[in-house]
């Protein structure tokens, strides 16, 4: 019941009641990733292609979307990673969150937000003043 109440005011946990409405009435599902999020596709979109979304296990973040799903949710590629034998390469990382306004941020040496001493400024540089 709670899920369905938040579902109802919020637009980032999972899915909205339209998205749910049109998955209900058009949506055939394609496959799952690991994280438990569902991909769909039905319909056609505005440049004729066959329409395609992500109902998001949880919160609703596109950075969270794995590489072989990203690229078959963008129409990169036609066969989605649950139809074929899909193994990420060695480069593509897995998610990490955006921590962007938490304690765990990333924070360069020198940032006035981190919680190292700053280094002394040395005299090798002069600060621009006007008419110089």
């Amino acid at each position: 019941m709670k899920t369905l109440i938040v579902q109802f005011f919020t637009w980032w946990n999972s899915q909205t009641w339209g998205t749910r409405f049109h998955t209900w009435r058009h949506g055939t599902e394609v496959g799952r990733d690991a994280a438990g999020n569902v991909y769909y596709e039905g319909g056609v979109n505005s440049d004729g292609q066959t329409r395609r979304w992500v109902i998001f296990n949880g919160y609703s973040e596109a950075s969270a979307i794995p590489p072989g799903w990203h690229g078959w949710i963008h129409h990169r590629v036609d066969v989605p990673p649950s139809k074929e034998n899909y193994k990420p390469r060695d480069w593509q990382k897995p998610h990490q969150p955006n921590l962007t306004g938490t304690a765990s941020a990333y924070r360069p040496k020198g940032s006035l937000l981190g919680f190292r001493h700053r280094p002394q400024v040395t005299g090798d540089y002069d600060a621009w003043t006007p008419g110089n």
